[in-house]
């Protein structure tokens, strides 16, 4: 078998190749099935959101020396039977307690039956109210946040490669981790929470970031051939991609180890918390490297190709190849 190394000497030269535009029709579809099937997903599985968008009542208990879940829940049904409770771990010594939004009797109640199941001090329960207006910002701030990150996105983009189709292909890279992303968590059952958010906006700067070296590389490749050239702009671009092929993959293993080791060992460890942020990104990381490979670059040159003067100078590159004998896919 060969070594990591040497494939990557053959894929740069061109001795191995992975035809990711010469079959991108395949990845299109099934970039299409998967974006359908993510858009889909919340059909048949809701997507729920934190009560930092819809609003609600939650309630920190601290000091304890065993924070058994199930004891807040039982409480907090004590008083109201009907509740919607999300009980989660916060370290090794407290319980984060959320539910539905509640009144101030409920409140001071819920509080009361929550200490005497710790059997802990009422002051060692802490309570907050997050309001639905306040919920309704933050959805606000954070939609305007992904409209501005994506209109700058293609902004930049346009200016350093100094063609829209670049900027273009990038962006629907970008809604296509996205979309998939959060499809996936959501089919995962995880509340769309500030900190998944955060994960989301952090998983489309990784993504970007990789199609920006995919996209210099193309950028190198295709400025190099001129008008005279033994490859089509296709070949050109199908060559950058496996020329970045192994960085690509390096990239997204040492990306996603340490994103993983929290998402799989934190909850053993007391980090629950930090469960939302890392799925979020772990996930992503994996869409936006298979993304950048298998969308955003055979977009790229699906665009280019049908303009009529690359269309003129690939004919004349095939009809190089046919007076000098060689096959037409070569």
């Amino acid at each position: 078998m060969r070594s990591m190394s040497q494939l990557g000497n053959d894929l740069y030269t061109g001795k191995t190749s992975f035809p990711f535009v010469g079959r991108r029709r395949l990845w299109f579809i099934i970039a299409a099935l998967l974006v359908i099937g993510s858009a889909l997903v919340p059909l048949f599985r809701p997507i729920q959101f934190s009560i930092e968008f819809t609003g609600g009542s939650q309630f920190t208990v601290s000091s304890l020396s065993a924070p058994d879940q199930a004891l807040a829940g039982d409480a907090v049904q004590t008083v109201v039977p009907d509740a919607t409770v999300k009980v989660t771990t916060v370290g090794d010594s407290a319980v984060r307690v959320q539910t539905d939004q509640m009144t101030d009797t409920e409140t001071r109640e819920v509080a009361t039956a929550l200490a005497t199941a710790y059997d802990v001090p009422e002051s060692e329960v802490t309570t907050s109210f997050i309001g639905p207006s306040w919920g309704q910002d933050v959805t606000r701030q954070s939609l305007w946040g992904l409209a501005i990150f994506l209109a700058l996105t293609f902004l930049i983009l346009a200016l350093y490669f100094r063609t829209w189709k670049m900027s273009a292909a990038a962006i629907l890279g970008l809604v296509d981790v996205l979309v998939i992303t959060i499809g996936i968590y959501s089919l995962a059952g995880f509340e769309i929470s500030p900190a998944a958010v955060i994960g989301f906006l952090t998983i489309l700067a990784y993504s970007l970031y990789d199609t920006t070296v995919v996209f210099d590389k193309i950028r190198e490749n295709t400025r190099e051939d001129g008008e005279i050239s033994g490859r089509t702009f296709g070949e050109s671009v199908n060559l950058a991609v496996n020329q970045t092929l192994v960085r690509s993959i390096n990239t997204t293993v040492v990306a996603i180890l340490p994103v993983g080791a929290i998402l799989f060992i934190g909850p053993w460890l007391g980090a629950e918390t930090l469960s939302d942020i890392s799925l979020s990104i772990f996930v992503g990381i994996i869409v936006a490297a298979y993304s950048t490979l298998f969308v955003a670059a055979p977009l790229y040159s699906l665009f280019r190709e049908n303009e009529p003067g690359m269309k003129a100078r690939d004919e004349k590159v095939r009809e190089s190849r046919e007076r000098a004998g060689v096959p037409a896919d070569a």
